[in-house]
């Protein structure tokens, strides 16, 4: 029985290179593969996380998710970590993946399938570690991302600056009905 080696890089804002090895079997599945990339890089794993099948240039192709959001619909199934084989999903050397970890900090963690090795494991194992993992919480939150649209705080303080596009002419042209009647209500 052999064992699949990956090479896992976490994508940080400093210039050292800080990843992990990890070897684990390729009839485990996903969510085991994250249990043990979340481990190796100390981080507590309560945030929601989906794998990418990627190409060489890193480009996020067919999601893997932690759990179903009930967001695909007929066409597009969604795969589950805990039902996807990694040995279905990676089948060559070289193969790449990304793991999105907390989507309002964004962490990525990069992911190169490295060999396979002549190894018998029944639970991931890390084999190297190499530089010291950032804290979980060290990255600052993507407002864009909490915020579910495009946000940009430099809108401006003054008013004028935040509706500068509003067009008077416009609400001229709106019948919004007679309501002087209403003063002859009493309340």
């Amino acid at each position: 029985m052999s064992a699949y080696k990956f090479r896992v890089l976490i994508d940080t804002t400093g210039n050292e290179d800080v990843f992990r090895d990890i070897v684990i079997n390729p009839k485990s599945n996903f969510e085991s593969f994250y249990h043990a990339i979340i481990s190796a890089f100390d981080f507590s794993g309560d945030q929601l996380a989906s794998f990418y099948l990627s190409n060489d240039d890193w480009d996020k192709g067919q999601e893997i998710t932690l759990m179903d959001m009930g967001l695909a619909n007929e066409v597009d199934a969604v795969l589950l970590m805990s039902e996807t084989k990694i040995g279905k999903m990676v089948t060559e050397k070289g193969q790449k993946l990304i793991l999105v970890y907390d989507f309002l900090r964004m962490w990525c963690f990069l992911i190169e399938f490295l060999a396979e090795v002549d190894e018998e494991v029944d639970t991931p194992e890390m084999l190297l570690a190499v530089g010291i993992a950032p804290l979980e919480d060290s990255k600052e939150m993507d407002m864009n991302a909490m915020m579910g649209m495009d946000f940009n705080p430099e809108l401006g303080d003054n008013i004028d600056d935040i509706f500068a596009d509003y067009d008077e002419e416009e609400d001229d042209d709106l019948d919004v009905g007679n309501y002087e009647q209403y003063d002859d209500y009493d309340y």
